[in-house]
């Protein structure tokens, strides 16, 4: 039986500096799916030159972060003392835990050439035990990332996060978890089985495609119902596609989301703010960072 869609939406504009971003989660019907809360699309975009904007240095506690740059270069450095830069096709994973400063900056590929960016950031949710944590990190380049050919010559899969048959991310999951990007070539589909209870979403970044029989836009984020099912997805486009899906089990402990934290109470969002203007996250030393010339 094919999963019935609960929604489907497109995101808010949330630009930072040259960077052209939607946030398609959280959005008006849904706060979290699975342990996610948040997800950012950095859209496809030509730069006449190198790009002058980042983030800026800023706190995080209680998430992992997670920017999967599709196309482009992103340098991260932490107030760990973490620094890397990932290439086309590269993951940024940092858990916050109990407190972090970091800085990403998403750039043109300096390796390829390339002046195209085009970039994914999620949040996702820690349990309560593990936003007491130290923070951890992880730069993990295109050749590191699972993937295998889907049978028919269909196209891939890539596993960021979770498992798939036999592909394994080594981003550490703290709950049943995953987010795959899925390419499908030309006049093909692709099945996958969900247990009961699981909550999914599908993002389409660039192309129009069919989920379960129903015709969905590029741009879309489309959540599918709880219950045990198939999720069908069909190419029937004169080109590849793209499809990211996500999700895992439910969430049960209370959400509390404020700025850059995320906790389970609003007294534990207010400790947050307190333990930051304290300085306890501590400070970004850039220039011993850059120093290392650590590429992971």
């Amino acid at each position: 039986m094919k999963k019935k869609t609960s929604f489907s939406t497109k995101g808010q504009r949330a630009d930072i500096g040259d960077l052209t971003i939607y946030r398609m989660l959280a959005n008006r019907y849904a706060d979290a799916i699975g342990p996610f809360v948040f997800l950012d699309h950095i859209i496809p975009k030509v730069h006449p030159s190198v790009i002058k904007s980042g983030t800026g240095a800023h706190p995080h506690r209680g998430i992992a972060t997670l920017s999967y740059i599709l196309e482009g270069e992103d340098a991260h450095f932490d107030s760990a003392g973490n620094y890397a830069k990932v290439y086309s096709g590269g993951i940024q994973w940092m858990k916050a835990g109990n407190g972090i400063l970091h800085d990403e900056t998403l750039n043109v590929d300096s390796r390829t050439g390339t002046n195209r960016t085009h970039a994914f950031q999620f949040w996702i949710n820690l349990p309560s035990k593990n936003k007491v944590e130290k923070p951890e990190y992880l730069a993990i380049q295109r050749e590191e990332v699972p993937q295998k050919e889907l049978p028919n010559e269909s196209g891939w899969i890539k596993v960021i996060v979770g498992d798939y048959q036999d592909l394994h991310s080594r981003i550490p999951s703290y709950s049943e978890q995953f987010l795959f990007h899925i390419h499908l070539e030309l006049g093909k589909s692709f099945t996958i089985s969900m247990d009961e209870k699981v909550e999914a979403a599908a993002f389409l970044p660039t192309h129009n495609t069919l989920l379960n029989d129903a015709q969905f836009g590029a741009g879309e984020f489309v959540e599918f119902d709880k219950n045990a099912g198939e999720i069908v997805i069909e190419n029937k486009l004169q080109e590849a596609i793209d499809i990211l899906l996500f999700g895992g089990e439910p969430y049960t402990e209370p959400i509390v989301a404020e700025g850059p934290f995320v906790m389970n109470s609003q007294a534990e969002i207010a400790q947050a703010y307190r333990d930051y203007f304290a300085g306890k996250y501590g400070e970004i030393n850039y220039q011993k960072s850059e120093s290392i010339k650590v590429e992971k």
